[in-house]
């Protein structure tokens, strides 16, 4: 069996030649190649220098298939997205004569023409992999039609979370991001991880003020003492970076900024650190960086937002509610006085919690409930 999937994911070129994409995406096409005999990605081609956290394709029957960059904010943007509509139908539909099946991963810009196309004008097997907020009360216009779209079609959807009214063929998946082996490993970390303080905590994500880094640094700011805190990593980058890089010096709080960082990278950070912080307001589905994290012994710090919620709780982890600077300082104030052996609970469950969040799942849930 042949498979498309269609994507806005970020590629670039290395001067070798050699594709590379954003990684966790890429990751997930990877483990995937195990089961079909071609898998065509189509997806966006940029210029310049590949971010660390790109990766390359590791399976020779992954073919890459360049689209010319379209999207973001702006009527440019948009008036952009429309012009290249007839070049981007006819890569797709030229792809769809070589495969079996189709996925579609929205929301993205192009979802807003490729969903009805895909829907009307292909009699190919396919679904759809809904990867933001599928309960956003307020979504951006184009997320919202697309939502509607997905809502009311015959073909597979795969969401985050689970729903009241959920339609029968929308169907709860979650966001594969560890391997088997990654799971004994975190096993053992989690297992032997101290919690006792001076505490490491870490953020991952784009350092924005919606995915919580101002809440971050405000209720680190106002905590009585820093005495029990050791190190705040930040893990990614953004705009705002040297600004939050100023805050953090002016408060004298104990912050490393890292940039962009490798996977492995990422993980040994994991590794050394006692809490994840996502207190997040951004439209999230589930980040897997909530799962990796506490596949490695890291207590979640996160808001409620979306599905999060439905996966971490006050027995595995701290909620933030409400999501505020204010509600932060509360929690962390409770977490770096809260007993050892309390803690230490709290991350054996949410250890237990990643066991849905392996490739070989969703690649058996692909085998057993879209495919056949």
């Amino acid at each position: 069996m042949k498979l498309t999937i269609i994507s806005h994911t970020e590629h670039y070129k290395q001067p070798d030649g050699t594709i590379v994409g954003w990684g966790p995406t890429v990751s997930e096409i990877n483990h995937l190649a195990q089961d079909f005999e071609e898998i065509y990605h189509l997806a966006f081609l940029h210029s310049g220098t590949p971010p660390p956290s790109s990766l390359p394709y590791t399976s020779s029957n992954i073919k890459f298939v360049p689209l010319k960059p379209v999207g973001g904010k702006g009527i440019g943007a948009k008036l952009k997205i429309i012009l290249n509509i007839p070049k981007i139908l006819k890569t797709t539909q030229k792809t769809l004569k070589q495969v079996d099946i189709f996925q579609l991963r929205t929301p993205t810009g192009i979802g807003v023409f490729l969903i009805p196309y895909l829907t009307l004008f292909t009699s190919k097997k396919g679904w759809y992999k809904y990867a933001g907020n599928w309960s956003q009360e307020n979504p951006p216009l184009g997320y919202a039609i697309q939502r509607w779209m997905l809502r009311n079609q015959k073909r597979k959807v795969t969401i985050n979370g689970r729903w009241p009214n959920q339609p029968e063929h929308c169907l709860t998946f979650e966001n594969p991001c560890l391997t088997e082996k990654e799971r004994v490993k975190g096993m053992e970390i989690t297992k032997t991880k101290l919690f006792e303080p001076p505490y490491t905590f870490c953020f991952v994500g784009r350092l924005e003020d919606a995915k919580g880094v101002q809440r971050i640094i405000d209720a680190f700011g106002s905590l009585d003492s820093l005495e029990k805190v050791k190190t705040i990593h930040f893990i990614g980058d953004g705009e705002k970076m040297e600004f939050y890089k100023r805050e953090c010096e002016n408060l004298k709080l104990p912050a490393v900024f890292h940039g962009f960082m490798e996977r492995p990278q990422v993980f040994e950070i994991y590794k050394n650190s006692q809490f994840l912080m996502l207190p997040s307001t951004a439209s999230e589905g589930f980040p897997k960086v909530i799962a990796e994290s506490m596949n490695f012994g890291c207590v979640p710090i996160v808001s409620a937002v979306s599905s999060i919620g439905q996966y971490i709780n006050q027995t595995n982890g701290f909620i933030v509610n409400p999501c505020t600077a204010a509600g932060l300082k509360q929690l962390l104030s409770q977490a770096i006085l809260m007993d050892s052996l309390s803690l230490k609970t709290k991350a054996n469950k949410s250890h237990k919690v990643t066991k849905d969040f392996t490739f070989e799942n969703y690649r058996h849930r692909i085998e057993s409930e879209i495919l056949k």
